[in-house]
C-alpha cells in the first residue's frame, strides 16, 4: 500500500491523501479581487486528485500585497469575488480548500515577476511599505516604515478580520504565511528585525507576533477547522533565522494547538546561498518532525512519485506539497497513483480517460 495515498487528519479535517497543492502567487487579481484566471487556474487543480488545495498568499490589507495584482481579502469587494470563486470550485469538486493569509511587509509594492519583480517607486504607483525595522530588502528599495506598536495592533486586527471573512466563505483551513521573507518572517529573523521592544531581540520576542496572531485567528475561525503555519526554516545566511530557531517556533505553535507546520526556506535576504536540488528542503522538515508531534509538510523540488513516496514512507515528513511541479503537470496525483498502484479521485466526467493499463485507478464516489 502506498503511504503517499493514505489519508491523514489535520484537526478534524481528513484528507484523502498526503499530497498538498501549495499556495502559488498568480499576480492576476484586480484591486485584490479574484478574476476569471483564478476560476480557470484553481478549477483545473481542483480536478487533480490532491488531498488539499491551498489558495495563493492572500493579503490581509492592501499595503500587504506583493504586487498590485495580488489576491486580497480585506473588504467586502474582495470577499465577494472570493465567494464567487469558492462557489465555482465547490460546484465541481469536493477537494478541501484552504487559504493562505499573509502580508508582504518590506517586500510589497513590487512588479509581477514577468515585469522584473523590482519594487515600484511611489512616482509609478507604488506605496509605502512597512516592516519590523526600517531595513530594506534590496539596496535599491525605498526604506520601509518601522511599525509602531499601534501599527502592529492594526496589523493583528487585519489578520483577524480576514480570518473572519475566510470563515464566512467556508474555507476548510487557514494557513498563516510566516515564510519567504514576508512580514511575519521579517519579525522572526534577526537580519530584518532590529527592534528593541517586546517584538525584537531575543527569540522569545521575535516569535511573539506570529504566536499572537495565531491565537487571535484561532479565536475567530471555527473550532473544528485547522490552522497551520508556513515557515522558512532557514534564511540560508549566517546569523539569520535557522533550523534551531524554527524547531523552537514549531514547539511553541504545537503547544497552542497548531494543526501542522509547512516547511519551506529562504526568501528573506538577497545574500542567501541555497544549494538547490531534489529534496533540498526536506531535511528541514525531517528535523522539525523529530521535534514535534503535529503533521509536517515538506516541499522543494519534489517532482517524482517514487521520491514523494520515499519522503512519506521513511518518515521524513507527513505530507508533501507541490507548486511548480503541479503547474507543469496538473494531473500529477493521477500519474503518481498509477505508478504507485494506488487509487485517486477524479471527476466522473473524466473516468473514461483511465488508461487500460491502470484500470481501477479512479475512486468512484
Amino acid at each position: 500500500m502506498s503511504k503517499l495515498f493514505e489519508s491523514i487528519t489535520l484537526g478534524s479535517l481528513t484528507l484523502e491523501n498526503r499530497i498538498v497543492i501549495a499556495p502559488m502567487c498568480q499576480y492576476s487579481a484586480e484591486h485584490g479581487k479574484a478574476t476569471s484566471w483564478h476560476h480557470a487556474h484553481l478549477g483545473q487543480l481542483s480536478f487533480s486528485g490532491a488531498g488539499l488545495l491551498i489558495l495563493e498568499a492572500t493579503a490581509v490589507e492592501a499595503v500587504g500585497r506583493i504586487s498590485p495584482q495580488d489576491l486580497g481579502l480585506w473588504n467586502d469587494e474582495t470577499e465577494e469575488a472570493l465567494a464567487s470563486l469558492v462557489t465555482s470550485l465547490r460546484d465541481n469538486s469536493d477537494m478541501p480548500l484552504g487559504i493562505q493569509l499573509g502580508h508582504a511587509g518590506r517586500k510589497a509594492s513590487c512588479y509581477a515577476p514577468w515585469e522584473g519583480g523590482n519594487q515600484i517607486s511611489a512616482k509609478l504607483g507604488g506605496w509605502q511599505t512597512v516592516a519590523p525595522s526600517a531595513v530594506g530588502f534590496a539596496e535599491s528599495d525605498a526604506a520601509p516604515e518601522a511599525m509602531s506598536l499601534e501599527r502592529i495592533e492594526q496589523f493583528k486586527k487585519a489578520f483577524v478580520e480576514s480570518a473572519k471573512r475566510a470563515n464566512k466563505l467556508g474555507f476548510d483551513l487557514i494557513e498563516l504565511h510566516g515564510a519567504h521573507g514576508y512580514l511575519l518572517h521579517q519579525f522572526l529573523s534577526p537580519l530584518s528585525n532590529k527592534r528593541t521592544d517586546q517584538y525584537g531581540g531575543s527569540l522569545e520576542n521575535r516569535v511573539r507576533l506570529l504566536l499572537e496572531i495565531y491565537q487571535e485567528v484561532r479565536k475567530v475561525f471555527s473550532n473544528d477547522k485547522p490552522i497551520g503555519v508556513r515557515i522558512s526554516a532557514s534564511d540560508w545566511v549566517e546569523g539569520g533565522w535557522d533550523i534551531e530557531q524554527s524547531i523552537e517556533l514549531a514547539k511553541a505553535l504545537e503547544k497552542l494547538g497548531c494543526a501542522y507546520i509547512h516547511v519551506s526556506s529562504g526568501g528573506l535576504s538577497t545574500q542567501q546561498k541555497i544549494p538547490v536540488g531534489p529534496n533540498y528542503q526536506v531535511p528541514f522538515a525531517e528535523s522539525i518532525k523529530k521535534a514535534v508531534n503535529i503533521p509536517v509538510i515538506a516541499v522543494g523540488l519534489i517532482t517524482e512519485a517514487e521520491q514523494a513516496e520515499a519522503i512519506i514512507g521513511t518518515g521524513q515528513a507527513d505530507m508533501i506539497a507541490l507548486a511548480r511541479g503541479i503547474l507543469y503537470d496538473p494531473r500529477w496525483p493521477w500519474h503518481a497513483a498509477a505508478k504507485l498502484g494506488a487509487k485517486v479521485s477524479a471527476p466522473k466526467q473524466y473516468w473514461r480517460s483511465e488508461p487500460h493499463s491502470v484500470k481501477g485507478l479512479f475512486n468512484a464516489k
